[in-house]
């Protein structure tokens, strides 16, 4: 276990939705950290698993409280996520090795494998996406583990790597040359998943779609 930096206790304590105090996050995580004892190459590890474990799918936002926790995507038998299910599993298993950990969320536009969100959603825009920040030697690092392999793979996007040091947050460009990812607003940090302001986020982008549904799951994979 790694020792807390001071005044980041609150990036480190177990919340309802980073359950990293839940005993299968807590094997997951030791699982794939093993005999590893330096946080760099923990973290690095943490997130290939989380990358590659679980496959992104944006396609099936359920938003009851219990379907964003950590161990409920690390026993989801589908193993498929959205971002910030898998952001949220991210920060939980760094947090049971004592690596300090928080989410932050922006708007974007874009966006790799989500062909059928501009009919559904009428927009291309995708509010409240989320990454995981890292703290790392002193400093916070941006990591985004939604994006598994495969995806990256079939899709010709290069596979978002992690080193601990830089930024790795979304693909900017097209390996074309073309504009592939543009930010439209950040909404800063968090220690947990900010439920009500992501809630109220989706409603203000994608109102028709909440008229059209009344049980809060954007079940858009039809």
């Amino acid at each position: 276990m790694n020792e807390a930096p001071l005044g980041l206790d609150i990036y480190l304590l177990p919340t309802y939705f980073v359950d990293s105090d839940h005993p299968d996050v807590i094997a997951y995580a030791k699982s794939i950290v093993g005999e590893e004892a330096d946080p760099l190459r923990q973290a690095i590890l943490l997130y290939k698993a989380v990358r590659d474990d679980f496959k992104y799918n944006p396609y099936n936002i359920n938003l009851n409280h219990f379907q964003l926790k950590a161990s409920t995507l690390l026993n989801r038998s589908s193993k498929q996520g959205y971002c910030t299910e898998k952001s949220c599993l991210y920060n939980a298993v760094l947090r049971v090795v004592g690596i300090p950990s928080r989410f932050h969320f922006f708007n974007v536009r874009n966006h790799i494998g989500v062909e059928k969100y501009y009919e559904l959603l009428q927009t291309d825009v995708l509010a409240y996406h989320a990454c995981s920040e890292v703290f790392l030697n002193g400093k916070w690092v941006k990591a985004t583990p939604a994006f598994n392999k495969e995806l990256c793979m079939k899709t010709g996007v290069e596979v978002l790597e992690f080193d601990g040091v830089n930024d790795s947050i979304f693909q900017e460009y097209a390996p074309e040359g073309g504009v592939f990812m543009e930010y439209l607003a950040d909404h800063g940090t968090c220690h947990d998943v900010p439920h009500d302001m992501f809630v109220k986020a989706l409603h203000d982008h994608y109102p028709h779609f909440f008229l059209e549904r009344q049980d809060f799951c954007m079940t858009l994979d039809k």
